[in-house]
């Protein structure tokens, strides 16, 4: 069994994480950092640390109605992306330990098409 990093829980949640085949499981923010557990298979999980954490980046559709999917780009260890049942409420509870500044908003199509024409060569 998998020992939690959090000593206290502030939100779970049903989630998905995106890491090749998509694994569904309970999202888990605490104290320590943010938690995601595969509940079919216990050695199928990710614990990162808040300290650990260096940008949270929403997908955000229909000027912020939805969000899909966010992810989690850590100092070392790559970019780890997740969606909730309600998304919003997880990054609110992100906030209370991450700056707002470092939780930004992902590229939209249009964006990033634009930058593939623009870049200079």
């Amino acid at each position: 069994m998998v020992q939690s990093i959090n000593t206290k829980s502030e939100l779970v949640m049903e989630g998905t994480a995106f890491m090749g085949m998509p694994v569904y499981g309970k999202i888990m923010i605490g104290d320590k950092g943010f938690e995601f557990f595969n509940e079919k298979n216990v050695h199928d999980f990710y614990q990162i640390p808040w300290d650990e954490v260096n940008w949270v980046i929403a997908s955000v559709i229909f000027r912020g109605k939805w969000i899909p999917r966010f992810a989690i780009k850590t100092k070392k260890n790559g970019t780890y992306t997740f969606a909730a049942k309600d998304a919003k409420k997880v990054l609110r509870a992100i906030r209370e330990h991450i700056p707002a500044e470092r939780i930004v908003k992902s590229l939209t199509f249009w964006q990033v098409v634009k930058r593939a024409f623009t870049r200079k060569k």
